[in-house]
């Protein structure tokens, strides 16, 4: 799997913090082991276990063991760069977190933002996919707190929370977190999330403009398609692992959410951003298989829907006819002609 970044704009705030807290950055950075010349381009991106480590090294030199709470509840709209303006320019909240979910991509690679409406409530949960670590406390933490100050900022009005929930142990402070949130976590839980009426998600934004949301988003539309294509991406992916599991099952979507670290909707979401979906990637790789499969004399036609984990050889012929207006034997037959008349 592809390594996760981040955007060197997420350092920003933290060198912002340092200055407000008196602290030197040049030595900070030597402390923290890192280039101080590394904000010279706003296009460079860090892998996330190395913004991870600087975080963590803030902490530690500033002495605050909130740090990632205190720094998500200082960042701004800005601090977000061109996925803060479009959330700015959008209509209403759920709007603004539909585009936090699908451009968050631009400012950290492997955050997945899932947005669940679940009865009279929504749940936005957090957290980052292809890590082979858990992400630290202080990342966490920063995160959701800088959401929640983004959903505050955007409607101008007060968002009880119901519930937030994180994965890590609680920390020995824990009166910071009412400060933020206005309630107590929840801690060792299955996921990082918050909990709100769903009624937020139609509150209005703010000074949004129509005409300026246009112009950020196609922005952020060229600064994602910049960054996809220097990714092998979630679609190439999905394939080599589906290839990878079909000669012992065929997976579903549950299993592939499991396996990439993100919910079953997040997944069909980030797919139908690339324009695609996973019964459309499963179908191609049973496709490429069976091409090669029938290139294979040895094989039979009920042998191949075997392989390809068919129900029945029927069920097969009639996909395959599907693919390429063609049954598996005619398919067979025209290949043998082309490689003959090939030959001669």
């Amino acid at each position: 799997m592809n390594r996760d970044d981040v955007s060197v704009s997420l350092v920003f705030p933290i060198m912002k913090s340092m200055a407000l807290g008196g602290y030197e950055w040049d030595s900070f950075c030597a402390y923290a082991g890192m280039d101080a010349g590394l904000l010279r381009s706003s296009e460079t991106r860090i892998v996330q276990g190395d913004f991870d480590s600087i975080i963590m090294a803030a902490a530690q030199y500033t002495g605050d063991d909130m740090f990632g709470l205190h720094q998500g509840q200082r960042m701004s709209l800005s601090d977000l760069g061109v996925l803060g303006y479009v959330m700015l320019h959008s209509k209403t909240l759920g709007k603004a977190l539909t585009a936090y979910q699908k451009y968050n991509f631009i400012d950290c690679s492997g955050l997945n933002v899932d947005i669940e409406v679940q009865g009279a409530d929504v749940v936005i949960s957090m957290f980052l996919s292809n890590s082979l670590e858990a992400p630290s406390r202080h990342f966490i933490e920063g995160m959701l707190a800088c959401t929640y100050q983004a959903l505050l900022a955007l409607s101008c009005r007060a968002l009880p929370i119901k519930e937030v929930r994180f994965m890590h142990a609680p920390p020995s402070q824990l009166e910071e977190y009412e400060v933020v949130f206005g309630i107590m976590p929840l801690f060792h839980q299955k996921a990082n999330s918050f909990r709100f009426s769903k009624e937020i998600l139609d509150y209005s934004i703010v000074g949004s403009d129509t005409r300026l949301l246009e112009v950020f988003q196609a922005m952020a539309e060229e600064v994602r398609a910049k960054l996809s294509s220097n990714y092998s991406g979630l679609a190439s992916n999905l394939n080599k692992w589906i290839i990878e599991c079909m000669p012992s099952h065929f997976p579903n979507l549950q299993e592939a959410a499991k396996e990439f670290l993100m919910s079953p909707r997040t997944l069909q979401s980030r797919l139908k951003a690339d324009n695609t979906s996973y019964n459309r990637l499963a179908n191609e790789v049973r496709k490429e298989l069976a091409i090669r499969y029938l290139a294979q004399p040895e094989y039979t036609v009920g042998e191949i829907a075997y392989l390809l984990h068919f129900s029945e050889p029927s069920a097969f012929q009639t996909a395959f006819r599907k693919w390429t207006n063609l049954t598996p034997g005619e398919y067979r037959q025209r290949e043998r002609e082309e490689e003959s008349s090939g030959r001669f």
